[in-house]
């Protein structure tokens, strides 16, 4: 597959960093075998300019733009820094957040947004991604599928969607390999299917009581474990915002597990026929937007998976504050 870049008259520089990354500077950051679905007369020059790669410097450094204490290739008890502390660029609150809150308008605002979320604008954020995932010297980023590419009308629409930007993507971390002396691969952590924004899933999506519910977001996980299994990502998270309840008044808690645990086994099938080898992973947490969750806490969980044959198939991804919102402490007070 061919590395040549269009550069639209503007040169294309590669700076090497200090952890064998390249960035991708100049007015274009698109393969030119994908010339026609990144063309982009909307933004030129680099997303960041002036910021420069970000480099080790130790703690008697000033520059606030440097890392202190982590040296990316200091190896410690046999492994380098980057590989005991993974750390990976979320797209969501990186490029999605606006700083908003109930109470304010956003606050955030990338000069690189032009308010549209179509499918240009989904690869100029891509391109924006890429360009700071090197500048931060990482190798890993994460997303859900509505963050990097826009909703259709349709779920073929919003599957096409996703196509054409998980393949500027996929060129993307292609390129930063074939340029990297130290040949870097810069993959998803993890992807995930977002099941809690769109207003279908307002009373949850595996545990919806609409079947035309369960089936939309069953197709959605789907598409979404493909596109992360394309992309080489190692893991696939569920977090199940919307799947618990606002009040028992209404809820059939053992017909709605039962739908959690057949949703759940149906993609542990999908992962073996595609071929992905990466880990599944479920991301507890009480509530919020939910009443209550149904994967509480790590305990709650496990508890769950080992009830419907599920506990070798998936392990857990702990967000501290979540387990910190279900009532557990980190110390001891």
């Amino acid at each position: 597959m061919s590395s040549k870049m269009k550069t639209g008259g503007v040169l294309i520089s590669l700076l090497c960093l200090n952890f064998g990354v390249f960035i991708i500077a100049g007015q274009h950051t698109c393969p030119a075998n994908l010339e026609a679905k990144c063309e982009d007369d909307g933004w030129t020059g680099e997303f960041f300019p002036g910021i420069p790669s970000i480099k080790y410097e130790g703690p008697s450094s000033k520059n606030p733009l440097s890392y202190k204490w982590y040296n990316a290739e200091e190896e410690i008890l046999g492994k380098t820094m980057k590989d005991w502390l993974r750390f990976s660029v979320a797209f969501w609150h990186t490029f999605r957040g606006t700083g908003a809150d109930p109470f304010g308008a956003p606050t955030k605002l990338w000069p690189w947004e032009d308010g549209t979320n179509s499918v240009a604008m989904a690869k100029r954020r891509m391109k924006a991604n890429f360009e700071f995932i090197n500048k931060l010297g990482v190798d890993r980023w994460c997303f859900h599928d509505r963050d990097i590419a826009p909703d259709g009308k349709t779920l073929s629409e919003s599957n096409a969607n996703l196509d054409e930007v998980v393949a500027l993507a996929k060129e993307l971390q292609l390129f930063i390999f074939l340029k990297s002396l130290q040949g870097t691969k810069i993959k998803p952590l993890w992807g995930t299917a977002q099941l809690f924004m769109h207003p279908r899933y307002m009373h949850g999506a595996a545990t919806s009581s609409e079947v035309g519910v369960y089936a939309y977001a069953a197709a959605q996980v789907k598409k979404a474990m493909e596109v992360t299994h394309y992309l080489g990502g190692e893991n696939f998270v569920f977090w199940g915002g919307r799947e618990g309840y606002q009040t028992l008044l209404n809820t059939n808690m053992e017909r709605e597990l039962n739908h959690l645990a057949k949703f759940l086994q149906a993609a542990v099938d999908w992962k073996k026929k595609i071929g992905f080898k990466g880990t599944l992973l479920i991301e507890p947490k009480p509530q919020e937007p939910t009443k209550h969750q149904y994967d509480w806490d790590a305990a709650t969980t496990f508890s769950f998976l080992q009830k419907y044959g599920l506990a070798g198939e998936f392990k857990l991804n702990i967000e501290c504050n979540h387990a910190t919102l279900s009532g557990h402490r980190q110390l001891p007070s």
